[in-house]
C-alpha cells in the first residue's frame, strides 16, 4: 500500500525546544522504501515532496494524493528521481526509460502518467523521489553519471574528501527549482558539506545511502549557534529548512543525495557558516 504524509513547517525558536524523539518526528523520513510501494512525504518547507518508489513483482504508478488537490501529480509539479538499486525502467506519458544504479531522472510539470517497475525483481530498482512546484514545461530527461557535472572537494587530511555529482541543476538541463545531485564519500573520509552553510533562498533534503552494515551516519542542523544532530541509517532522508544547516559525519564513508528547491537555482548561492564558529 502506497503512503502519504504532509508534513508542516517549523521556526528556529520551536526547533531549539525539540528533544530527539520530536526532530526525528519532524525532519526524519525513516522509510523511503517499500516493497512494491511508492511512499511520498510533503514538507511544508517549499512544498518539497521526498519519497520513494520500489517495484518488485509488479509495475508502479506514481500516485496522485488527494492532498495536492491536482488531476494528476505533476499538473503543477517536476519530478527528479535517482536509481539507488537495481536497473529500473521508468515510463513517462509512454515513453521508456531505464535507469542503471546512480542514473537520474527528470520529467517535467505536464506529464500524466509515470510508471516505475524493475528489469529483475531479484535486484529491484529503487528509485528515489523529489518533487517541487513548477511554473514550466522542461523536456523530461535522462542524464547518467558520464554526464553529470563533477566537482571533487575536500582532502584526507580533514576527512571530507568527496566527489559531487551533479545530475540535475541548471549546468546540466533546465529544470523550474528543482536540483539535484549525489556526493560519494573517499574510502577514510567520513564528513559532508564542511564547512558548513545556509541557504535562506533554498531548502533542501539529504537521502543517505551505501551506508555499511553496523554503521550509522550522525546529520547536523539548526541555526550555526544552534545545532542539533539526527542519527541516520542506511536508506533514510532528513529534511532541512532554508535557515539551517546540513551536513553530517559517519562512522565509515557513504553516499548522499542532495535535493533542493526555492527561490534560484544558483548552486553557489550558500551563506558560509566558519568551522570554529558552529555551536
Amino acid at each position: 500500500m502506497n503512503t502519504f504524509e504532509s508534513r508542516y513547517a517549523q521556526s528556529p525558536k520551536e526547533v531549539k525546544q525539540m528533544d530527539t524523539a520530536a526532530l526525528r518526528e519532524n525532519f526524519l523520513i525513516e522509510s523511503i522504501f517499500g516493497a512494491n510501494q511508492v511512499n511520498l512525504t510533503l514538507s511544508h518547507f517549499d512544498r518539497y515532496i521526498v519519497g520513494g518508489a520500489m517495484p518488485v513483482h509488479q509495475k508502479l504508478d506514481l500516485p496522485n494524493p488527494d492532498d495536492l488537490k491536482a488531476s494528476y501529480f505533476l499538473e503543477r509539479r517536476e519530478l527528479g528521481m535517482i536509481n539507488v538499486g537495481g536497473k529500473a525502467i521508468v515510463t513517462a506519458d509512454g515513453v521508456q526509460f531505464e535507469l542503471g544504479y546512480k542514473e537520474a531522472l527528470y520529467i517535467g510539470k505536464g506529464t500524466k502518467v509515470v510508471s516505475f517497475e524493475s528489469a529483475d525483481a531479484a535486484e529491484p530498482g529503487k528509485l528515489y523521489l523529489n518533487s517541487a512546484p513548477a511554473h514550466h514545461t522542461y523536456p523530461t530527461k535522462k542524464v547518467s553519471k558520464a554526464e553529470a557535472e563533477i566537482v571533487e572537494l575536500g582532502t584526507p587530511e580533514t576527512a571530507n574528501h568527496r566527489i559531487i555529482n551533479k545530475l540535475l541543476v541548471n549546468s546540466v538541463l533546465p529544470t523550474c527549482q528543482l536540483q539535484m545531485g549525489m556526493t560519494e564519500l573517499k574510502s577514510g573520509s567520513v564528513w559532508n558539506t564542511m564547512p558548513a552553510h545556509t541557504h535562506d533562498r533554498r531548502m533542501e533534503a539529504y537521502f543517505y545511502f551505501e551506508v555499511p552494515q553496523g554503521q550509522s551516519v550522525c546529520h547536523f542542523m539548526g541555526q550555526p549557534q544552534e545545532t542539533r544532530h539526527i542519527w541516520m541509517q542506511n536508506d533514510q532522508a532528513v529534511i532541512s529548512p532554508n535557515w539551517s544547516i546540513h551536513s553530517g559525519a559517519g562512522t565509515s564513508n557513504y553516499t548522499f543525495i542532495w535535493g533542493m528547491a526555492g527561490e534560484n537555482l544558483d548552486y553557489g548561492d550558500m551563506d558560509h557558516c566558519a568551522i570554529t564558529e558552529l555551536k
